[in-house]
């Protein structure tokens, strides 16, 4: 029973993995159409329509009190799902999907050091040399060995899809300060709440002149990729995140967020993409960077003492 539990959460993490690393090509293809605040909003909008529903029958009625926690949901809402998306969405728009998928997968690093610079937990050695190399990786891959990029401006965009990584990572974090709080009601409540941000924003920018609202024939066409973002990659994935996070635990189920960028440069070669060596140098290296950190986690806990 325990092998085919086992088996059910690797499933479920390798589709949220495989889905994720889709997703950066399939938003790069709409985003040719819908300008990022306007994508964001048709993603998240469905999208927290569905988990509140599926909240109200798993959890009742009584899940949707916010225990005096509004502001907070509100905040760290606006941070994970308004931040991550439109910053990401803006970057992504002036750059390529294996870069952001890249980024992305550096997640687990950044927030060690998010965790350092917050709680005050200091991470270990092999995780400051990891984080360093994944650096090192990242910047190989978007610069393309080409050094000279970087005084010419070209990691701007990717820095943006770095920012909105940054704000996951304090979305992701803030669940801690909710510890009452089921997954499904933190996710859904504070989806609800930072959808109501995404909204203001988007009308905001529209005024500014910096959105351009697209009609209902440019929304209809991009119809197949705004579910998949919203429905496939906004809820199914997430709720998969979650489950499969639960049956293997953290230390083995952040390994699977190496799929990420594997499946990015994947989709990318399918379709007539060629990477050069110093692109396949730098994805292997925040690869590596990963699986070492996490290894060496793992070999630091089963060291340490145990107490009755």
């Amino acid at each position: 029973m325990q092998s085919n539990g086992s088996l059910r959460g690797g499933a479920m993490l390798v589709f949220t993995t495989l889905v994720w690393g889709a997703m950066f090509s399939v938003a790069k293809g709409a985003l040719g159409a819908i300008d990022a605040f306007w994508l964001t909003t048709w993603r998240y909008v469905p999208a927290s329509v569905t988990i509140v529903v599926l909240l109200w029958f798993v959890e009742g009625r009584r899940a949707f009190a916010t225990d005096g926690a509004r502001l907070r949901l509100w905040i760290f809402g606006s941070l994970g799902f308004a931040g991550f998306s439109i910053l990401g969405y803006l970057g992504l728009a002036r750059s390529r999907p294996e870069h952001a998928a890249i980024i992305v997968a550096m997640m687990p690093l950044f927030t060690a050091i998010a965790n350092w610079l917050v709680r005050g937990t200091r991470p270990n050695r092999a995780t400051l040399v990891a984080t360093l190399v994944a650096l090192a990786g990242a910047v190989l891959v978007i610069t393309k060995g080409h050094w000279r990029a970087i005084a010419d401006g070209a990691l701007s965009a990717d820095a943006m899809v770095l920012a909105g990584m940054i704000c996951w990572i304090a979305y992701t974090m803030g669940a801690a300060t909710l510890p009452k709080f089921s997954t499904l009601r933190y996710t859904a409540l504070s989806m609800a709440l930072g959808t109501l941000t995404i909204v203001a924003v988007t009308l905001v920018a529209t005024i500014a002149g910096l959105a351009d609202p697209p009609d209902v024939t440019t929304v209809v066409e991009q119809g197949a990729d705004i579910a998949y973002l919203s429905l496939v990659a906004g809820v199914l994935a997430v709720l998969a995140w979650n489950a499969g996070i639960a049956t293997l635990g953290a230390a083995n189920g952040v390994l699977f967020i190496n799929l990420v960028p594997i499946t990015a440069f994947a989709i990318g070669i399918a379709q007539g993409r060629r990477f050069g060596a110093s692109e396949i140098a730098g994805a292997l290296l925040v690869i590596g960077a990963l699986v070492a950190s996490n290894v060496a986690g793992r070999t630091a806990v089963a060291r340490s003492p145990r107490f009755a």
